[in-house]
């Protein structure tokens, strides 16, 4: 009887987990392109938490031994997961290039014909 209750503790531990990151990923998936005001850095830190907390609870687990629901619902979670870090990839690097051209487009403007720092840095370099 113990034990039939410390699975069904240990089980619903591991669907509370699986579930509260797949909320959380499926919101930044949502937000991310979408909502200007999307705040991803709290985001990261909730799924991060998430993990964290999933790394903890399946190091006692053989994954062979979830039910087929919990198995299903970890491959949903993956495949999410994989499609967050793509997306999360495509921000980062849309972020870099406009920083990037906002920073090619301050340096144009304050040239005024004589080396910058960087230029300057640059040519002594060589």
């Amino acid at each position: 009887m113990t034990q039939m209750i410390e699975q069904t503790s240990q089980d619903q531990r591991i669907n509370g987990v699986l579930s509260r990151l797949e909320a959380v990923i499926d919101a930044e998936n949502a937000a991310i392109g979408a909502d200007p005001h999307f705040n991803l850095k709290q985001s990261n830190v909730l799924k991060s938490r998430c993990l964290y907390d999933m790394t903890v609870l399946f190091r006692g687990i053989n994954l062979s031994d979830l039910d087929e629901q919990q198995k299903e619902l970890l491959q949903t979670v993956k495949a999410k997961l994989d499609r967050n870090n793509l997306k999360v990839r495509a921000h980062m690097e849309a972020v870099r290039g406009i920083a990037d051209m906002i920073k090619e487009t301050v340096t144009a403007l304050e040239a005024d014909g004589t080396y910058s720092a960087d230029q300057f840095r640059a040519t002594n370099l060589s």
